[in-house]
């Protein structure tokens, strides 16, 4: 009966429930994050060993972000979904079986690859530390060469939670992230102090946190009883496909990834710092971004594959219909609650130890730039998968490819005015550009989705926009009015920070739905989309 009832896709308040139980489960994660780099912040603050940490695990890390997460994710889900539905359990578990066992081979050739070609690796990311005298290039190579291995480990991890959520089984792998922040919080506490190079602990523990995350998603699979057993499978049919599906979207993920390498390249040759700067704003940008964007996503995706595999076009536009409504509704304040609480959040979190108000200073001159793009970021999140559950993987890359330019034309431009005015720190001009690319990425998806049919918005979205956009001004206003009677943050102490900020960032959530529900929106209205 179970199993009967995981076939049949969800309707919006099934979704919601599931994107709750992901987001929960992410938020845990993202706080755990925050305590992980306040950690950070608070031991190596903006320095040349945390500049060298965050390259050496960038570059796996955004591997595993358009591979495993992305393109493997991608073109795996969709097709299990249509062997669930379509194929017998032992075709499908087959399939399994074999896609494990092509991607463990390749990822073992990936990692052997990465881990001897470290230093040409940092040589071509962050060519910057090349000409430094503070020995950022060898540590940099010595990290990579402990974090690289990382990808097999989080790649197969991957393969395990797209397993999972196919079967709807979301809280496992939104929970399994975790792990990584409370590794890294072990090994930069108890370890790193007795290292005579403390920073090789925080890659040692990135390194341990892969084998841990693998471990612990095991035992759930064994339970579906779908426990891979690695066989090499390139002949298979199923494996063929999703390698089809998955090349150009391997293309079109590592635009986006390129976008951030080639941010991290131009910020090597800026003043030191500029790297962990845009690291730690960029942490708290993707703290929404996870706890609601990837949720959301990952909840849509296996129920879009099926609506798709049913040929129900009218549920399918629907999911999508409401899918975007709640990114507006929540992705759009937000947005206006990191711009305008961009040093209150940063002095809060991070301030202390190694970093220092110029710390946050700077830090937040690219969170405020970084702040417009989030509604872009959460919305190629959401909207992608009306291309990839309809086994449509060529025009996210068309789109990746144009984003991609625009972002890399803008990069010099801000960066070069930002340096020729003094304006603002010249690593803002990356952020900017970064949000500029992604809100441009979001319209071209959303205009082929509208074009195609795919996506056929229902009634109401003017009087949406309108009660959201009036409820976040309503919060600018308290926001700016509790800003002005706060203070100097930096002479505050840790705890009036903390209650501070708790009392504004509660108090606009506040305002905002209060003001939200006095223009008539009431939750009703995103629980009960058409559809199914």
């Amino acid at each position: 009966m179970r199993a009967a009832e995981d076939r049949v896709a969800p309707r919006p308040e099934r979704l919601l429930e599931s994107t709750s139980v992901i987001g929960s489960m992410t938020l845990l994660s993202r706080v755990f994050g925050l305590v992980r780099d306040k950690v950070f912040s608070y031991a190596f603050g903006a320095s040349p060993v945390m500049d060298a940490f965050i390259v050496a695990f960038k570059i796996p890390n955004l591997l595993r972000r358009f591979f495993a997460e992305g393109a493997f994710s991608a073109a795996f889900v969709p097709m299990l979904a249509e062997y669930r539905s379509e194929r017998t359990p032992e075709e499908m578990r087959q399939l399994v079986d074999r896609i494990a066992g092509t991607l463990t081979v390749f990822l073992f050739a990936i990692t052997a690859v990465g881990v001897i070609a470290a230093p040409a690796l940092i040589a071509v990311f962050a060519p910057g530390f090349l000409d430094e005298a503070d020995g950022r290039f060898e540590l940099a190579t010595a990290m990579l060469r402990l974090t690289f291995p990382y990808l097999f480990f989080i790649s197969l991890t991957a393969l395990a939670g797209g397993i999972l959520n196919t079967f709807r089984r979301f809280a496992v792998p939104a929970f399994t992230p975790l792990l990584l922040n409370l590794v890294l919080i072990l090994f930069a506490l108890a370890v790193a102090p007795a290292l005579a190079q403390p920073g090789l602990a925080l890659a040692l523990g990135v390194l341990v946190a892969g084998c841990v995350q693998l471990a612990f998603q095991l035992p759930f699979l064994a339970r579906l009883g779908l426990l891979p057993r690695p066989r090499w499978g390139l002949g298979h049919p199923g494996v063929r496909r999703i390698l089809a599906l998955m090349t150009p979207v391997l293309f079109g993920s590592s635009v986006a990834q390129v976008n951030i390498l080639f941010d991290t390249l131009i910020a090597s040759f800026l003043a030191a710092g500029s790297i962990s700067w845009l690291y730690y704003s960029d942490r708290l940008l993707e703290f929404p971004v996870g706890v609601f964007g990837i949720a959301l996503a990952t909840a849509i995706l296996p129920s879009l594959s099926e609506q798709h595999a049913r040929r129900s076009g009218d549920s399918f536009a629907a999911t999508l219909d409401w899918a975007l409504r709640l990114v507006l509704v929540i992705a759009l304040p937000a947005a206006v609650g990191l711009a305008v609480l961009a040093e209150p959040l940063l002095a809060t979190i991070f301030l202390g130890g190694e970093f220092g108000p110029i710390d946050v200073a700077m830090s937040a001159a690219s969170l405020r730039a970084y702040a417009p793009g989030l509604l872009g970021f959460i919305a190629v999140k959401v909207l992608s998968p009306g291309y990839f559950a309809r086994h449509d993987t060529r025009t996210p890359v068309r789109v990746g490819v144009q984003s991609l330019l625009v972002s890399f034309g803008l990069n010099v431009v801000f960066v070069l005015a930002l340096v020729a005015t003094g304006w603002a720190p010249a690593h803002a001009g990356l952020a900017a550009a970064t949000s500029c690319a992604g809100l441009y990425n979001a319209a071209l998806l959303l205009r082929g989705l509208a074009a195609a049919r795919v996506l056929r918005p229902a009634p109401g979205w003017r009087r949406l926009a309108a009660q959201v956009i009036g409820a976040c001004a309503a919060m600018i206003v308290f926001l700016l009015w509790g800003l002005d009677r706060a203070g100097d943050w930096a002479a505050m102490s840790g705890w009036q920070r903390a209650g501070m900020l708790a009392l504004l960032v509660v108090g606009g959530a506040a305002v905002y739905a209060g003001a939200a529900y006095a223009l008539g929106l009431r939750p009703r209205e995103l629980r009960g989309a058409r559809g199914g």
